[in-house]
């Protein structure tokens, strides 16, 4: 019997589909050195060049891309058969590749992993930290958890967090050397600490009190693409933050940031998780589903799909 070149095959896939050797071998975890082995390997063993391979960049072959097309039902349909014998196990398990948005890792995932874990000790969790929106099919993740709105269109998407808050926070040194916001308005008079999104543009403020909403205008000698620094300058006094509550709270009622304009402060919306639309879903990712989502109606009636690109 034909032994079957498993390891072989899944190394091309991640080369074709991510285009970059460095890549794709952090994404299956081996060197770029096994890797470009590997790849030699199978060409030479197969006896065809599959992959193009210059010092900028690298492209599948006409045979390579034919390749490609015709393993990948193959491959997930090998998977889908792995999968299929969790069900004569006691406890489902695998390994379950995440890409989470920073705030979701604070208010989702790190309240209830210990919990997780311990309720699955045979599932192991890889979770990328990503502030970019991911292509969970090309990157092989099994699933994300983004804002509804962030979501790549025909995904399946589960809700797993209450609507969560904005905060606008500054240091009690900073209010002190320049006065407490009252309303909007006085945002402009203040130094704001503004985030850049994953899309270049700059978060925008804003707020709905009064039965109204607006988004005032606000400026200030600090923008960052890190939550982590632009809570860190609020904290040395720097200026005003605008941000997810996740961040802030524990400093707030520690007291070293004053929540400020409580009355405009709006509900942000709602962390989702999301996965692609499959035959089967694997016993491994059904069982995150069930554990995470908020809604406990049955899956048909508790998710949904999102049929729109973010």
């Amino acid at each position: 019997m034909r032994k079957t070149p498993y390891g072989e095959f899944t190394a091309f896939m991640a080369v074709a589909e991510q285009r970059n050797f460095t890549q794709a071998a952090k994404q299956i975890g081996i060197s770029t050195a096994t890797l470009s082995q590997t790849i030699r390997s199978l060409e030479e063993r197969l006896g065809v060049r599959l992959l193009n391979r210059t010092t900028r960049s690298v492209a599948p072959t006409e045979a390579g891309e034919m390749l490609l097309t015709r393993l990948k039902p193959v491959m997930e349909d090998y998977e889908a058969a792995i999968d299929s014998i969790n069900q004569f196990r006691d406890r489902p398990a695998g390994l379950l590749r995440l890409t989470v948005a920073p705030p979701a890792i604070y208010s989702v995932i790190a309240p209830r992993i210990g919990e997780f874990t311990a309720l699955y000790p045979d599932i192991r969790l890889e979770v990328s930290v990503e502030a970019t929106n991911v292509d969970i099919v090309a990157n092989q993740f099994d699933a994300g958890i983004r804002l509804e709105g962030r979501i790549d269109r025909d995904m399946i998407a589960v809700r797993v967090s209450d609507k969560f808050r904005m905060a606008i926070a500054a240091s009690p040194g900073y209010l002190a050397a320049h006065g407490t916001p009252a309303t909007p308005d006085d945002l402009q008079n203040h130094n704001c600490i503004r985030m850049r999104l994953s899309n270049g543009a700059i978060l925008p403020w804003r707020l709905r009190g009064n039965g109204k909403a607006i988004e005032p205008r606000v400026s200030g000698s600090l923008i960052a693409n890190d939550v982590d620094l632009i809570v860190a300058a609020a904290l040395d006094n720097v200026g005003i933050v605008y941000g997810p509550s996740e961040y802030t709270a524990q400093y707030i009622a520690e007291g070293r940031l004053v929540l400020l304009l409580e009355s405009w402060t709006p509900v942000a919306g709602s962390w989702f998780l999301y996965y692609p639309s499959r035959r089967q879903t694997p016993a491994a990712l059904q069982a995150l589903i069930d554990f995470f989502r908020i809604d406990k109606k049955p899956a048909a009636q508790a998710e949904k799909k999102i049929s729109r690109s973010a």
